[in-house]
């Protein structure tokens, strides 16, 4: 989240993705950042142990989500 927002506040369109487990955790560097409603992708956690098709699959799912928050200007 840190590296996305400083991304943005640079003027370089950013899109987080962080796992279920640390949305709690994103919000909060959110609000320490400056950007309280900074958009984020949430992706269902883990993400290290999938295998490659798996891993392919998942972003998939979310990549229209991230086209969404890298045209938004968000």
């Amino acid at each position: 989240m840190h590296d996305g927002i400083e991304f943005e506040k640079k003027g370089t369109p950013a899109a987080v993705i962080c796992t279920e487990p640390f949305v709690t955790s994103a919000t909060a560097m959110a609000k320490l950042g400056g950007i309280p409603d900074y958009p984020f992708v949430v992706t269902e956690h883990p993400l290290g142990s999938l295998d490659q098709e798996t891993l392919k699959d998942r972003a998939r799912e979310i990549a229209p989500r991230i086209i969404e928050i890298l045209l938004s200007g968000k």
